[in-house]
């Protein structure tokens, strides 16, 4: 067979085989998931997405077709606080992390239910893939009878016998008297903690007769999922004897990039310092006072380098206030380019950059504490891949000590090298492709078809 017939048997392959992607408009939702949209359109899978219109330009350079929010309302990463002000006033993490689930999530479940059954009169898909915070997923299950597989973007927060309620940042005990404190507490953020959000969910699922078999928001959408996509592997999660086998550990889920040709990004100043530290708040956090701004005041001036990735916010002015010699700071760095000649990765703990660092064997100090980050932050002290400070503003002092009790303990990096190597003997894309297409009708004849197609070579 020529290549003229290799074209016509890939073109045949999204026959049967559509599947839409939904995601809650922030970074840390969508672009882990990116990487799995691509691979998959360039199997031959027909592959379209639904999210907010923030995103539609990365999706045009993906080549991936677009359907923006019509009925939803736009909450972003970025603009949640404008749209419901009220949010800044929520000071406790429980009360935030509250109100985010009621007003960020549950509340939208409905608005995007009416936008993926007008989605569905235009491209009938087989298969919805989304973040597994998206709260469309309980009415494509249950009400349009179409099946979901869940991204795990954040650790398991499902509800465990053996372990401390989800949203706390705690870490499990297996005495006799922690295991009866964790009980306790799973009770108590049940029934009080996070009684307002389990309250709403009923309601809002009650109102368009969807059952659910749990009390707990937290355990909603993987009991609505047919398999859930979890980000990481085993080593990076706490165990349970109740693991639910719906989740499938898949490897580091990272966004898409394009490995350019030509030089990558280097400054000389890498090479000049016995130790370096890079430090980032990602790119949707903007007060640089919690994290970059104590870093630098901890570390200007020393025998480090540092390394700033400000996500564009306020460069020039960090620029300015600290310009000492073995300071660096940008918008943007590549972190594959930068990671390999860090000693320690300071970060508020967001998944895609602790999954980076522990590729790059780079030992962390996290402070996170809000949009899930503790339950992050947690796992890295926890597994002992660095220090978990515990708090969202670190005073300068925290974290210079924690930076020097990383370099000088080999334990941090030890654990750190041998996750990497779990994570290296997964293939995220092909794995979950897999998972993908065991839930897709006409299976064996996609099977076939890709085979024959890839006997041709």
């Amino acid at each position: 067979m020529n290549q003229g017939n290799y074209l016509n048997i890939t073109q045949q392959l999204p026959q049967g085989a559509k599947i839409l992607f939904a995601t809650f408009p922030a970074d840390g939702h969508f672009n882990p998931l990116t990487g799995l949209a691509v691979h998959l359109k360039d199997q031959g899978y027909d592959v379209r997405w639904y999210t907010s219109k923030t995103y539609q330009a990365k999706l045009q350079k993906l080549a991936i077709p677009f359907y923006p929010f019509d009925k939803a309302l736009e909450i972003t990463g970025d603009n949640v606080d404008a749209i419901l002000p009220e949010r800044k006033q929520k000071k406790s993490p429980v009360a935030k992390l509250n109100f985010d689930i009621i007003n960020v999530f549950i509340n939208r479940g409905p608005e995007y239910y009416q936008d993926l059954k007008a989605i569905h009169q235009d491209f009938a898909f087989d298969l919805l893939v989304a973040d597994i915070m998206f709260t469309g997923i309980p009415f494509v299950s249950d009400l349009m009878g179409i099946p979901v597989v869940g991204v795990g973007i954040v650790p398991v927060t499902k509800t465990s016998k053996d372990l401390p309620p989800a949203g706390l940042g705690m870490t499990p005990s297996t005495n006799i008297f922690g295991r009866l404190k964790q009980g306790l507490l799973r009770f108590v953020a049940g029934n009080i903690l996070f009684a307002k959000s389990n309250k709403a969910m009923r309601q809002v699922l009650g109102g368009y007769g969807i059952e659910s078999q749990t009390a707990s928001v937290f355990d909603l959408m993987p009991e609505k999922c047919k398999l859930i996509l979890q980000t990481g592997t085993p080593g990076f999660e706490y165990k349970r004897s109740d693991f639910d086998p719906k989740y499938k550990y898949v490897g580091p889920l990272l966004p898409y990039s394009v490995k350019k040709a030509g030089a990558r990004w280097f400054n000389e100043k890498l090479t000049q310092y016995k130790k370096t530290v890079l430090v980032t708040q990602g790119t949707v956090e903007k007060d640089n006072s919690k994290l970059l701004v104590p870093t630098l005041e901890a570390l200007r001036n020393t025998d480090c380098l540092v390394v700033v990735t400000t996500g564009g916010s306020d460069t020039e002015k960090l620029r300015r206030q600290y310009g000492a010699s073995n300071v660096i700071i940008e918008d943007y760095i590549p972190f594959d380019d930068v990671m390999p000649y860090a000693d320690v990765y300071v970060t508020n703990g967001g998944m895609g950059g602790v999954q980076l660092s522990i590729q790059n064997n780079l030992p962390m100090v996290v402070a996170g504490v809000h949009e899930g980050k503790n339950e992050i932050c947690a796992r890295v002290g926890y597994f002992h891949l660095g220090i978990n400070l515990k708090t969202e503003r670190p005073s300068p002092e925290q974290i210079r000590k924690a930076v020097e009790q990383v370099v000088s303990t080999p334990l941090y990096k030890k654990n750190v090298v041998a996750l990497s190597k779990e994570f290296s003997r997964y293939r995220p894309n092909e794995i979950s492709e897999r998972y993908v297409r065991s839930l897709l009708p006409h299976t064996a004849v996609l099977q076939h078809e890709r085979e024959l197609a890839e006997s041709i070579y």
